[in-house]
């Protein structure tokens, strides 16, 4: 079921979507060489806790961290460990919150030291198809329309596009109707409506799209090993426009970007 949000619910996901982005932003200071996951994971659980909300991952589904880490060729869904990251090293940090009884789910990937020129291509490609996915997001188009372009973006620099995980609707839930593809075709899927509220968030490799599962039941690879960035955003259709209710602004801030450039 597709719920159509109140305004006022809107703004309780925005609540909860801005107390991730200030968790982002609080371990945009601290990632870095021979930081340990772990030690991430400890410090926004702790910080979630002093914004009046709850981590949005930690027991769900049996999620036994507050914090999803993942690593070069993990896409998604890597646990946070006690091995310190290391100088070129790229790594997902895919975090969530409940508050007042609604979700937060944002994520971004960051790089350690010193990244390759290629792999800095993978995660700017990324978040750019992240913008212009979001850009469908309007009354009268589909969720194909969005998968679409995210998929073209990422596949005209070649890189791929993974199919066995998507975005989906966000509410009283962390995961809602409709799911989200980063694929797809124009006007193909469910009618996007006012009162929807998404997670939008591109999952893109250096080489194939397929991944594979790890023994531990929550670890996501590239088969081929290559590397992958993911991006999320939480986004709401209001009057007509997409209203991004999560911000990068905080890391931006932390790590000296101007996203105008």
């Amino acid at each position: 079921m597709i719920h159509l949000r109140t305004p006022a619910e809107i703004e309780k996901l925005r609540a909860a979507a801005l107390v991730v982005s200030r968790t982002l932003g609080m371990l945009a200071k601290e990632v870095g060489p021979g930081v340990k996951p772990s030690d991430l994971d400890r410090k926004a659980e702790e910080y979630i806790l002093s914004q009046g909300a709850k981590p949005g991952f930690k027991g769900l589904y049996g999620c036994p961290s507050t914090l999803l880490i993942s690593k070069n060729e993990t896409v998604v869904h890597g646990l946070p460990t006690d091995i310190p990251l290391e100088d070129g090293d790229v790594v997902s940090i895919d975090c969530g919150a409940l508050l007042d009884g609604y979700y937060g789910d944002h994520a971004y990937t960051f790089e350690v030291g010193d990244v390759a020129p290629d792999i800095k291509k993978l995660l700017d490609v990324t978040r750019e198809s992240l913008y212009l996915g979001i850009d469908e997001f309007r009354p009268g188009r589909r969720v194909g329309d969005i998968g679409f372009a995210i998929q073209k973006h990422a596949e005209d620099h070649g890189f791929g596009v993974v199919r066995d995980l998507v975005g989906h609707g966000i509410g009283t839930k962390l995961h809602e109707d409709p799911q989200v593809p980063n694929f797809g075709k124009r006007g193909r899927g469910k009618a996007l409506k006012n009162g929807m509220v998404l997670a939008i968030e591109p999952m893109i490799t250096m080489g194939t799209f397929r991944v594979k599962q790890l023994p531990d039941g929550w670890t996501i690879n590239t088969v081929d090993g290559k590397p992958a960035a993911h991006f999320e955003h939480d986004v709401a259709l209001v009057d007509g426009e997409p209203q991004i209710l999560s911000t990068f602004d905080y890391i931006y801030e932390v790590l000296g970007i101007n996203p105008e450039l």
